[in-house]
């Protein structure tokens, strides 16, 4: 057996290492490390429970809107209070655009440029790869990053700046959008609306949206706009070297539900568990968090109501800052495939259901969330009337409450314990938290370190495709 140690990783967010161990040339087991210890929750501490607002977004320059979502909603479940339909409507329009934003930026700026490594040279596509997604020469680049930029004009309109806006309160939002504010919101959809349908997709984006199965795609995919799309050409890529094929992990996908509306959410919450063949709720009772090999304090599985964040530098047998967070004591994915594969997108639902999650599912899953997402935003955005904006909060001075919200990379979950008006707990349970998740006291690998298992010897650019077909955001897993 040798081992290898794969690392830093470029083009993601935070410090990132994995070490793989091979046998007989293939993967045979993999360890990933998030090295860098923040300490976000030991900050919380002792504060006045409404400075969370101000803090969590300082978590992440690219995830702040989902910190501040998550914090938002554990005051309002602390307070006992709702956000009124437009508060509702609004905040669900400033978190969809970070998502989105993130979807695109991975797409274009992390994901795609690894095809045009000179790794591929002589593949049949690589030329067009390298012309359209070479990091900083391709043409892609100098289209999308203008195209991202307008489109989050958004949230100056709606949230005041990005990242770190403090618009998103226990009660809604802090302020009602004006006439001029919505014109601009429209106008910047509209215009991102176009550049999809242009560059990205080759088609309207309820076309997109509306494939229902694995055939219906192939018969898009052969018409002659979407082939020369960008979702085109990388579903050509993931067809010529079986993405599909690639990066299998545990096959049950967790959901908090994401965009609430007046009863329930657009995507549903729950977990989809194909070893067991059941879809059920989601309970966050039956969330715990294993410190077993993290560089923590040891202490037997907690729900993380009850956790604690004690750093053990030389702890024995520790690899990772992570904890690892299990559902009913079970591995999850979480993340725009885990979304739709809950919510019974048909073609979602049978792409899991051939290959589990993979990495053609999850980048495949991400663009199809856009084309979900962004007509949604414009419904959002019209049903908007006179109504208030935000609920009266008045928050106790003693109580626990939870905040679970959807970033873009899955589920994130905010645990809160106030005593005497000031906090005593605060946890944080962040997507790649349980994605990139070490072993567990059962030895059972996490996601991404089951993902791994089976590549071979020197094929390091498919580790990084397995790696980057997560989105890992290793500064919110450690926060």
């Amino acid at each position: 057996m040798s081992r290898v140690v794969v690392g830093p990783f470029n083009r993601v967010e935070g410090d990132l290492e994995v070490s793989l161990d091979f046998t007989d040339g293939r993967v045979s087991a993999a360890y990933v490390n998030s090295p860098l210890f923040r300490g976000f929750e030991q900050i919380l501490v002792g504060r006045d429970p409404t400075d969370a607002l101000a803090i969590v977004p300082r978590i992440c320059g690219i995830c702040s809107v989902s910190q501040s979502a998550a914090a938002a909603a554990a005051l309002a479940d602390l307070a006992g209070v709702q956000a009124p339909p437009n508060g509702r409507r609004v905040a669900n329009l400033i978190l969809a655009a970070e998502n989105i934003a993130d979807h695109f930026t991975h797409f274009y700026l992390f994901f795609m440029p690894d095809f045009a490594r000179d790794d591929y040279r002589g593949r049949p596509w690589f030329d067009a790869a390298a012309a359209r997604f070479k990091a900083v020469t391709g043409s892609a680049a100098a289209d999308a990053l203008p195209a991202r930029a307008a489109f989050l004009q958004i949230m100056g309109c709606l949230a005041g700046k990005w990242p770190h806006s403090m618009t998103l309160q226990a009660g809604g939002v802090a302020r009602a959008p004006q006439t001029a504010d919505l014109l601009r919101v429209f106008a910047a959809l509209r215009e991102f609306r176009t550049w999809l349908e242009r560059h990205l997709f080759g088609d309207r984006l309820e076309h997109v949206a509306a494939l229902d199965s694995v055939a219906a795609l192939r018969r898009w995919q052969a018409t002659g706009p979407a082939a020369a799309s960008d979702f085109g050409q990388f579903l050509r890529i993931a067809d010529d070297l079986d993405l599909a094929a690639l990066g299998r992990a545990t096959d049950r996908f967790l959901s908090h539900g994401a965009y609430p509306r007046d009863a329930g959410w657009l995507f549903p919450r729950g977990v989809l568990d194909l070893p067991a063949g059941v879809l059920q709720g989601f309970d966050p009772a039956d969330v715990r968090e294993d410190v077993t090999h993290a560089w923590l304090e040891p202490d037997a599985p907690r729900h993380p109501s009850e956790g604690d964040t004690q750093p053990v530098a030389d702890k024995p047998g520790a690899y990772t800052w992570c904890k690892a967070p299990r559902w009913q004591g079970q591995v999850v994915e979480c993340g725009a495939l885990a979304r739709q594969a809950v919510a019974g997108h048909p073609l979602i639902r049978e792409l899991v259901a051939e290959a589990g999650g993979n990495v053609l599912s999850r980048v495949l899953a991400r663009l199809l969330e856009i084309a979900l997402v962004v007509p949604a935003m414009e419904a959002w955005l019209r049903e908007l009337d006179t109504g208030p904006f935000r609920s009266p909060v008045t928050l106790p001075t003693d109580g626990k409450a939870c905040g679970l919200v959807e970033a873009a990379r899955g589920a994130l979950g905010h645990w809160l314990t106030v005593r005497n008006g000031h906090i005593v707990r605060y946890q944080i349970v962040a997507p790649t938290t349980w994605n990139f998740s070490p072993r567990d006291a059962a030895g059972t690998p996490g996601a991404l370190e089951q993902a791994l298992v089976g590549l071979g010897e020197g094929e390091g650019l498919r580790v990084q495709h397995v790696v980057r077909s997560f989105d890992p955001c290793m500064v919110c897993t450690v926060h």
